[in-house]
């Protein structure tokens, strides 16, 4: 019986390749005629929306106007495209918009880079390898902020805050331990310079025989980027840059599959950047880094080879497929007015989700922003991603997360079929029109600031903060109303829930094992040989700074050894500026919320809100549901009931409840009769309680209910924000 099953199995198999095979082959299709279907125009569509709008304006409603300027249009068409289609490019090719490479990802995947920063070396060597084995292509080190302004691990004010602690040879040999690097590539992040990360890995790698020529990857410095973070460098920008140079040339001569320059867009867009000034004042980073490399002797196409860029996937799905598909034309246009190559124009593009837009009220929403984030770049053409842990803006990740974040990417390679089609967005009237759109501002955007002498100058005069500042305050403004819908924070709050641990770290305890690893490494250096390894720093025209580094490094000289000497040999101060410093979107909402649990945990009181329903349940329900959902953002406690007939009968029950607010929940026809009766009497029961009224009052009307006792209005143009801090205030939860 088993062989008759198996044998009808196979022939099933057989007849469906068969199928398959013949479908293939197929080129001949008739042709389907849509004679019966008769074709609407423009102005008759529009017609039908504004018959669906029920009065609502149409202009106001079918528009979307984004934080760039550029408004979305309700349907695009051939017709308004026609002259911006690239029918004669082609991905990988002209000014590689459709793509970097002409095949796509069909040949090589976009790498996966997920980011592991594990406190100690060993742990994270750990915790690199098992990501590799789990499906990450990419070693990608998060190094921690100790080390990123090069200080040793025993001197920093946290050992292992936001990564890993490296001071020594002894630690980069243990963080670098058995990785492959001639198979996958090695990120690291190394902050306003990468002469000492870049030497020290090298040093390690070579102390234990491994070859760094055909190592790839970026070990990449952003000086700029580091200024605008925090306000002033640990070395001027003019030292900074020698050392770039000396980096770049060491790479490019030695080792040429390894970048030395990231510039990382993610200190504008935490800011609260808008997409085209996050791209606009990246590429004018890269292009001061391009003038100091070659103001100091290196050809264009050698320059450009070192530069990376890392940019920030937001939450605007389609704007962002569309700046990814608008800045590699613009690079390569800059490039090739320096002169180079048509090689030396492509641009390497690292992305990773918008720290912005993440939240830590329900995080695990995070995931499905995450998606849609890595979904947008792979459809844009990142080169790699690195896609974040929902818990990123609480804690260092764990399994759970990593592996969540890490198999997103794994399942839209392996299951969604996201590495063959190429440059999938081309050809779409939508994303070809934003695509035009965007690149056109951020090329405005670029040289306004090249017109004022460059992102130093700019900085300088603080233009880009104070562009910055205005969408921020536009988008807290927006977040505010609820026109930005932030959900599980300004909308949908789940009011059982309880914040995930943050799981801190034991800072003395990760400090005291530092420095027993230390001394245990320092206690075997030779101490003369380091001395004379230092001395000898820079003081060779035959080699460069990097092979003296190297060689220090080998002797024993630690990280902050090692920016001494560097810093001895080019004094003069560093550059002062006003940073822009990191938000996240719904942090004002999340400090909200904080204040009423804290309180209510401090003390067992809460806002009490009581709703007067009024009447049957389908009166008030809707605008009950509305109301209770608008105060819970801020985590009150909302007293509902099935409604009252009377409103006496409301006006007991809200006294009893010794309610702080009563929202008044009807509909705009009963408003009328039910509001002069009902408020005043609230006063009277309650004098010290705040009225308020569910949806928004016609203009004729809001006078007569503010007379009869209603203070303020919740609606959806209410300022949910204002509202819940006002209530807050009033309980006495801030001063």
């Amino acid at each position: 019986m088993k062989d008759e099953v198996k044998n009808q199995d196979d022939s099933d198999n057989l007849d469906l390749q068969a199928i398959l095979k013949k479908a293939d082959q197929q080129t001949d299709f008739p042709k389907v005629p849509f004679d019966e279907f008769a074709k609407p125009t423009h102005e008759e569509w529009k017609e039908a929306c504004i018959a669906l709008l029920k009065g609502a304006p149409f202009e106001k409603k079918m528009y979307t106007k984004t934080y760039e300027d550029i408004t979305f249009e309700p349907m695009y068409t051939k017709i308004m495209t026609e002259d911006i289609l690239p029918k004669n490019s082609f991905p990988g090719m002209d000014d590689f918009m459709r793509g970097s490479r002409i095949n796509g990802y069909i040949e090589k995947p976009w790498g996966i880079a997920q980011a592991c920063d594990e406190s100690m070396p060993k742990e994270n060597n750990e915790l690199l390898k098992h990501e590799v084995d789990r499906g990450s292509t990419i070693y990608n080190i998060k190094l921690d902020q100790a080390t990123l302004q090069n200080k040793d691990a025993q001197y920093a004010e946290k050992v292992g805050d936001g990564g890993c602690s490296i001071t020594t040879l002894a630690d980069m040999h243990q963080l670098l331990s058995g990785l492959d690097l001639n198979k996958y590539g090695l990120y690291i992040y190394s902050g306003a310079s990468s002469l000492p990360v870049l030497s020290i890995s090298v040093a390690a790698l070579q102390a234990s025989g491994c070859p760094v020529k055909g190592m790839h990857g970026i070990i990449g410095a952003d000086p700029l980027g580091e200024l605008i973070s925090h306000g002033k460098n640990y070395a001027g920008l003019d030292s900074l840059y020698d050392e770039m140079y000396e980096c770049a040339s060491w790479a490019y001569e030695k080792s040429p599959k390894v970048r030395t320059i990231m510039v990382r867009s993610d200190v504008f867009s935490c800011g609260g950047a808008n997409d085209v000034q996050e791209i606009a004042y990246t590429l004018s980073m890269a292009v001061s880094y391009l003038r100091a490399l070659l103001e100091r002797g290196m050809e264009i196409d050698a320059a450009a080879s070192q530069i990376s860029f890392t940019f920030s996937m937001g939450a605007n799905f389609f704007m962002q497929i569309a700046k990814l598909r608008a800045v590699r034309p613009i690079w390569a246009k800059i490039i090739k007015e320096f002169g180079g190559g048509e090689d030396a124009q492509r641009m390497y593009i690292h992305a990773r989700p918008a720290l912005f837009c993440k939240t830590v009220y329900d995080p695990y929403v995070n995931m499905l922003r995450n998606t849609t984030e890595i979904f947008s770049g792979v459809v844009g053409g990142v080169d790699s991603y690195e896609n974040a842990p929902f818990d990123e803006p609480i804690r260092k990740g764990d399994e759970f997360s990593r592996r969540i974040a890490r198999n997103v990417q794994i399942i839209l390679q392996e299951e969604f079929g996201l590495l063959k089609p190429i440059d999938p967005a081309g050809g779409s009237w939508a994303v070809e029109s934003l695509t035009q759109k965007i690149k056109e501002k951020i090329w405005a955007e670029f040289q306004l600031v090249e017109e004022k002498g460059g992102m130093l100058e700019a900085l300088k005069t603080e233009y880009p903060q104070k562009q910055i500042a205005d969408i921020l305050q536009a988008r807290f403004k927006n977040a505010e109303f609820r026109r930005d819908r932030i959900v599980g924070n300004n909308m949908y709050p789940n009011m059982t829930e309880k914040l995930i641990d943050k799981r801190p770290e034991d800072a003395d305890s990760l400090k005291k094992q530092r420095m027993n690893d230390i001394g245990d490494y320092l206690s075997d250096v030779d101490e003369i040989f380091k001395q004379e390894c230092l001395a000898a720093f820079g003081i060779s025209d035959k080699k460069r700074l990097v092979d003296d580094a190297i060689e220090a490094a080998k002797a024993g000289s630690s990280i902050a050894e090692l920016r001494r000497m560097m810093d001895k040999r080019k004094s003069g101060a560093g550059e002062c500026i006003t940073p822009i410093l990191p938000h996240r979107w719904s942090e004002r909402y999340e400090a909200l919320r904080s204040v009423t649990e804290n309180y209510k945990e401090d003390t067992g009181k809460n806002v009490k809100i009581f709703l007067a329903n009024m009447g049957p349940i389908p009166q008030h329900k809707a605008r009950a549901e509305f109301s209770t959902s608008f105060l819970q953002v801020g985590a009150f406690d909302v007293l509902a009931n099935e409604g009252f007939k009377s409103s006496d009968e409301a006006v007991e029950a809200a006294r009893v409840s010794g309610a702080d607010a009563v929202v008044i929940c009807s509909t705009d026809k009963t408003y009328p009769e039910i509001v002069p009766e009902l408020a005043p009497k609230l006063k009277q029961a309650l004098p010290h309680v705040t009225v308020y009224l569910a949806g928004a009052a016609p203009k004729d009307l809001e006078e007569t209910y503010r007379n009869a006792g209603v203070d303020d209005f919740i609606s959806v143009k209410a300022n949910c924000y204002k509202i819940l801090q006002f209530l807050q205030k009033k309980k006495g939860m801030v001063g």
